[in-house]
């Protein structure tokens, strides 16, 4: 009788079939209120992660996963040499909650990177919306000294933040 197939890791990437000409834009160019989502990919050390994959997945601004013409709410970034990845999209609005409540704007964002055996999941919010970020039910449960690592600050370009793989900034991971 044979065991189990071992665990493999994820990657090393090489970029084929992961990377379309659509894969970064979410939104379409040019449309009314796209803004760049970007950020860099890091691992243990503040090393940049070159052949990683961001994947994104989002409401439109209306709190809403309704797909049309200009608005397909899932993007994909393979990260450059120097762990670059962007996201073309819209803000999000805010999305119903159990019992009532409202979850923050915010972005579900899935890592791939060599090393991994699965997955790493985590969502972006924005630091531009302290009140529905402080009522966020999920945003509730991190711990307030690791909550920074989840929030998007914004520049001339839309929104950056850098996910950390391990280490002193390891950014907030979910277990999906």
């Amino acid at each position: 009788m044979q065991g189990h197939t071992p665990s493999q890791t994820v990657g090393p990437f090489l970029h084929i079939a992961l990377d379309w000409p659509d894969g970064p834009f979410a939104v379409p160019e040019g449309r009314a209120g796209a803004v760049w989502l970007h950020g860099r990919l890091l691992d243990g050390v503040g090393e940049p992660v070159p052949d990683g994959v961001i994947e994104t997945w989002q409401a439109d601004a209306g709190g809403r996963f309704d797909q049309t013409d200009d608005f397909r709410g899932f993007g994909r970034s393979c990260t450059g040499t120097d762990g670059r990845w962007e996201i073309l999209t819209i803000k999000p609005g805010p999305l119903p909650a159990e019992g009532g409540m409202t979850e923050a704007p915010h972005v579900d964002v899935s890592v791939f990177a060599r090393g991994l055996l699965h997955r790493l999941v985590t969502r972006i919010y924005f630091a531009d919306e302290p009140e529905p970020n402080a009522a966020d039910p999920t945003l509730a449960t991190v711990d307030p000294v690791r909550r920074q690592t989840l929030i998007a600050q914004p520049d001339g370009r839309g929104y950056t933040l850098d996910l950390h793989l391990q280490g002193d900034d390891e950014t907030v991971f979910f277990d999906v």
